[in-house]
């Protein structure tokens, strides 16, 4: 049975942050301008734009690997909380509250894998941590 439990969080640390991944790496480039504007538009400091970048594609793969991840799930699940209050609150426009109920969604599972931790396949395992 524990085998079959480090296999689902390995699986879930593989799936879970692959929209954070392409989301993170897909803000660097040409595409870093145009987020930064639609940040200020939101009334969020386009300032903050590298440290979502930071968030998103480095906290992304520290989960992929397992690495800081009980911290990182953490950190994770506040910044897609804040995400769906900051930019998907407007309900009457388009698909908003299916947005903001995908964040919420996303935020509980990291958060279930904050007090799960990474399994026994992890960079965490290898470093007998548990942060």
């Amino acid at each position: 049975m524990k085998n079959l439990e480090n296999l689902a969080l390995l699986v879930a640390r593989i799936f879970m942050p692959i929209l954070f991944i392409v989301a993170g790496y897909g803000k660097l480039g040409d595409a870093y301008a145009g987020t930064q504007q639609y940040m200020q538009a939101m009334g969020v400091p386009g300032a903050l734009l590298p440290l979502t970048i930071l968030l998103e594609l480095g906290g992304g793969l520290a989960i992929l690997f397992g690495f800081f991840t009980r911290t990182v799930s953490i950190f994770i699940a506040g910044f897609t909380v804040l995400t769906a209050l900051l930019f998907h609150i407007d309900f009457a426009q388009g698909a908003n509250q299916l947005m903001f109920m995908k964040n919420f969604t996303i935020a509980g599972g990291f958060l279930a894998l904050a007090v799960a931790g990474p399994g026994c396949w992890s960079i965490d395992r290898l470093l007998n941590k548990k942060w």
